[in-house]
């Protein structure tokens, strides 16, 4: 009797696991994050107004630079965007999202860095131009950016990394801007490796 209860227990422990595993390791693959903001958020090509709102990577991306940020139950894409890997030396074990350090008052706040819990690398951001020689402005440090005709791509809807899109998305150039206004190398905006990592 003992042991039929032991085989029953570990079927179902078996199940629960073969359930529950795929579940995780897709949310992990896309490092799915629900995030709720109390006031307008500015992404590239986007302001989102107060509310809750999904951010993902491009399911079937391989390279894991496209960003996609969905309404709060998920059913609306408002935005995909490029992003550069970021660096940080000590990972956390919680979302971490960095907004620009100091915004005018009545303007939303812009974010610029996402990392998932429990990694090193993050989400640097890639701004349009137009936005992204603003907001260098504003934060007194250089943002990532692209042209602004490739950015039109960012408000299109993208089912997969093959869309045209998505296409133009990853081979934009991209470069930063300074709060001069100039084009800086972009590693002057994100730290792509280890050496000299941010914290």
């Amino acid at each position: 009797m003992k042991v039929s209860k032991l085989l029953v227990f570990g079927f179902s422990l078996l199940l629960l696991c073969t359930f529950c595993a795929p579940h995780a390791r897709a949310s992990e693959w896309n490092q799915a994050t629900k995030m709720t903001f109390s006031g307008p958020v500015q992404i590239p090509g986007k302001v989102l107004t107060a509310g809750t709102y999904w951010f993902t990577l491009l399911a079937n991306d391989s390279d894991r630079n496209i960003v996609q940020v969905w309404n709060a139950d998920r059913m609306h894409l408002l935005a995909t965007f490029l992003a550069v890997p970021d660096y940080r030396e000590h990972a956390k074990g919680r979302t971490v999202v960095k907004f620009e350090e100091e915004h005018p008052r009545g303007m939303p706040e812009a974010l610029e860095v996402w990392f998932y819990p429990g990694d090193n690398y993050g989400h640097e951001f890639v701004y349009p131009e137009t936005e992204a020689r603003d907001l260098a402005k504003r934060v007194g440090h250089p943002v990532l950016s692209m042209r602004d005709d490739v950015a039109s791509n960012i408000t299109k809807p993208a089912k997969s990394a093959n869309d045209s899109s998505v296409v133009a998305l990853k081979h934009a150039t991209v470069q930063a801007v300074n709060p001069q206004g100039q084009d800086v190398n972009m590693a002057k905006a994100a730290q792509t490796s280890p050496q000299g990592a941010k914290q």
